[in-house]
């Protein structure tokens, strides 16, 4: 596109147009990455699981935090608990998703629908400060909540991608957006470190908290972080797209929803590379997502590392992933995204191999360092790349993120149900689950191969992603 500013035609007359390659746009969207990844990194990854575990604790008055606790009646082992909560976060926002964004798409409110779960998850994080073995089965509850709220606004955030840059620019955008995320929460966490281990270094309570009362008011900050930088994003991208003339009903909300979930699904019957790319993602992204919440209960239980160096493993893999998400983006530049993405996926097959044998030490740096690496490179490539697949200037971007963000909270529930069944049958070694999750980087990567040699957007002939020479005829291939 020659000019960087000018709006592109809409694929129906009559509906608004939305500027492309705007600076002010593009810098506040990015800056929705900074306000919400606090949340995977400071409650998913680092400060809440510790904590979580140091609850169950208190509750069981044991040292290990596999001991069972009640839960509405049940008896679940602590660990095992908060997994089931991210999973049942992940199955809501898959069975609501898609309904909600085609009343997005239909209404024209994608952003007030973006607004409502980022605050939800905001509010909830900030309501964590609050959780307690006292107040543990509320706390559970809470923590569902932010996940809801944190996968549900993920799905609106992305689908303004395709509507705010040119396809030109989509890696390069969706990179920025990934390494802004990492940055902001690096910061964060890093301010929140200081809070925790104040005590513990100086010997007195840092600004008068204990430990337990600043990791808990660490959550207040996420929510606070993630709200008010928010509010850039919230001023600056564009309202949605109107409908032409004509094009609304008064059938209600919820009907004219479903009525646009089924047009985007019908679309998606004649889309064969959508399909394609949705099955190789919904594959390999399961064994990265799977890795990803795992990753810190693998350092506790299975190699005994101390809670610093979990963290400082957790803040490398953020650090590296930065230069992963850029470096990809420009490695799709002159391959192509699929096979970049194969390639990413090829060194993920490498990291389920050396992570049977890692031991604490030297060789679990380096390889947490090659895990920030493709982390980084494949969620950022895999955004841009489905914004390159889905029909250009399409009015239901919303729907058609929703399908993406579907298999990718499938894929996470089915990949850490394996992960705890393969762990479970071998006695508690994770060790071999996650040697196990290979078998989703192979086929993810067959399938990924399948897009070798075609156009990505098979409704244009602008947005080629073929293969440099001849097609690689294995995995190991070095032409892959």
């Amino acid at each position: 596109m020659s000019d960087a500013t000018a709006a592109v035609s809409s694929a129906e007359p009559g509906v608004q147009t939305i500027p492309k390659d705007d600076k002010r746009i593009t810098r506040g969207w990015t800056f929705y990455d900074w306000a919400n990844s606090v949340y995977p990194l400071v409650i998913t990854s680092s400060i809440f699981p510790i904590y979580w575990g140091s609850v169950v604790k208190d509750i069981t008055g044991t040292d290990s935090g596999k001991t069972p606790v009640e839960f509405l009646g049940m008896s679940i082992p602590g660990t095992s608990l908060q997994n089931y909560s991210v999973s049942a976060a992940f199955l809501v926002i898959a069975l609501i998703s898609p309904l909600l964004t085609a009343l997005a798409d239909y209404s024209g409110r994608r952003k007030l629908f973006m607004q409502i779960f980022c605050y939800l998850g905001a509010a909830s994080c900030a309501g964590l400060y609050f959780f307690e073995a006292s107040t543990f089965t509320l706390g559970v509850v809470i923590f569902i909540m932010a996940t809801v709220g944190f996968s549900g606004s993920i799905v609106f955030y992305n689908s303004y991608l395709p509507d705010i840059s040119s396809e030109e620019k989509f890696d390069s955008l969706s990179a920025r957006g990934f390494s802004m995320g990492y940055i902001g929460s690096v910061l964060l966490l890093v301010t929140c470190l200081i809070l925790i281990q104040g005590p513990t270094l100086s010997g007195t309570p840092l600004f008068g908290l204990s430990v337990g009362e600043a990791t808990r008011l660490s959550f207040l900050l996420t929510g606070i972080w993630w709200a008010g930088f928010a509010q850039i994003p919230f001023a600056t991208l564009p309202a949605d797209p109107g409908r032409p003339a004509g094009a609304t009903n008064d059938s209600g909300w919820l009907l004219n929803g479903f009525r646009e979930l089924g047009k985007v699904w019908e679309e998606t019957k004649r889309q064969p590379n959508l399909k394609r790319f949705l099955l190789a993602y919904f594959t390999y992204n399961m064994g990265v997502q799977t890795v990803m919440y795992v990753a810190t209960l693998f350092g506790s239980e299975e190699l005994k590392l101390e809670t610093s160096a979990l963290i400082m493993t957790i803040l490398l893999l953020q650090i590296v992933g930065i230069l992963g998400a850029y470096l990809f983006a420009k490695l799709s530049e002159r391959i192509g995204n699929t096979r970049a993405l194969s390639w990413a996926v090829f060194i993920w097959m490498l990291i389920c191999i050396a992570g049977y044998f890692v031991q604490a030490g030297w060789s679990f740096y380096a390889l947490a360092a090659v895990i920030g690496l493709t982390m980084g490179a494949v969620q950022s490539l895999s955004r841009s790349t489905y914004s390159k697949i889905i029909p250009e200037n399409t009015p239901n971007p919303a729907a058609y993120f929703s399908f993406f963000d579907v298999t990718e909270k499938v894929g996470i529930v089915i990949g850490l149900l394996v992960f705890g069944g393969i762990s479970q049958i071998m006695g508690g070694n994770m060790r071999y689950s996650i040697l196990a999750l290979i078998v989703f980087f192979i086929l993810g990567l067959v399938f990924l191969l399948q897009l070798r040699g075609r156009k990505l957007r098979e409704d244009s002939p602008t947005a080629p992603d073929t293969f440099p020479g001849p097609p690689p005829a294995s995995p190991t291939s070095p032409q892959l």
